[in-house]
């Protein structure tokens, strides 16, 4: 796929769209190349402490709902890095108008710690342009192309493991989380 392509799953409710992103979460990130090191390292030292006190709460036989939720976060995490380390090693481009290939170890668009994360989950569960609109959706709503999509992020299946880890420590956790 190439970056914007879409492929429908469940009509217009769910859909495989394929996009890059350099940063964090819905497209955010730090400026140039120190602040995408930088990311990194944090994402790397986050992950290293997340894993420390999972095996902590796990040698003291803590709730499993506990050990569930941190590991949620711990392997969602684990995955973006993953992603963020190796695509830029071991593709020959960003996606734009061309399918990126394969190349050798190394060889790719971006050094260490500097490539992007891929996001291809996209749910606009709600699509509709302005003049179509019922008229009690406020005219703000709509975008810079004059439509409104109710859940516009397009996200991944590690983004997806935090979400769920961090709502169940928030919703059901939060008197054992012995920090």
């Amino acid at each position: 796929m190439t970056i914007g392509e879409e492929i429908p799953v469940l009509g217009n409710w769910f859909n495989l769209y394929f996009t890059e992103n350099n940063g964090m979460a819905f497209g955010m990130e730090f400026g140039g190349e120190w602040g995408k090191l930088s990311l990194s390292i944090f994402r790397i030292l986050a992950v290293i402490g997340i894993f420390a006190y999972l095996v902590i709460i796990a040698k003291r036989n803590e709730k499993c709902g506990l050990i569930f939720a941190v590991s949620m976060v711990f392997a969602g995490a684990l995955g973006n890095i993953i992603d963020s380390v190796l695509y830029g090693l071991i593709f020959t481009s960003s996606s734009y108008h061309t399918l990126a290939e394969f190349t050798g170890f190394g060889q790719g668009y971006a050094s260490f710690l500097h490539g992007k994360v891929v996001d291809m989950l996209y749910f606009p569960i709600i699509n509709i342009q302005s003049a179509d609109a019922p008229s009690w959706i406020p005219s703000f709503l709509f975008g810079y192309d004059d439509h409104f999509v109710f859940f516009r992020p397009i996200f991944n299946i590690a983004d997806s493991a935090i979400t769920i880890g961090v709502s169940w420590l928030l919703l059901f956790e939060r008197k054992n989380l012995h920090l």
